[in-house]
């Protein structure tokens, strides 16, 4: 079993910056797939790796958004810049130990979840 739990949600100003945590406890290895979602209030994959390094990215958020894992940490971040006030939603991690590397925005490839943390961008 994984437990999964997200850090680094908060309040901050359009054009501002903040950087979300993952933690994963539990049996991890390095085969591990990980994403980002949001929901506000439909569920909106927002980045997702996978273990052969592929990267994935919504439209809504490439060039701004940053995804990467420390192994060594099992941990998940996301790193935001520039955000806007349409990026307000709550931010949920997600992991499972197989994924189709064509579908890691895709809610159903994960079976883990983290009990999200909530981001607000004021304008």
């Amino acid at each position: 079993r994984v437990q999964l739990v997200e850090s680094g949600g908060g309040l901050v100003q359009a054009g501002g910056s903040l950087r979300l945590s993952c933690a994963a406890f539990g049996y991890i290895d390095s085969s591990i797939c990980m994403a980002w979602f949001r929901q506000a209030p439909g569920r909106e994959g927002v980045a997702g790796i996978k273990d052969d390094g592929t990267i994935t990215y919504a439209d809504s958020v490439k060039g701004r958004f940053t995804i990467s894992k420390d192994n060594a940490k099992n941990t998940l971040y996301l790193q935001m810049n520039s955000l806007k006030p349409e990026d307000t939603a709550i931010y949920y991690c997600a992991a499972s130990f197989s994924c189709n590397r064509w579908l890691l925005l895709h809610a159903s490839e994960y079976r883990y979840w983290g009990q999200g943390t909530q981001v607000t961008v004021s304008s």
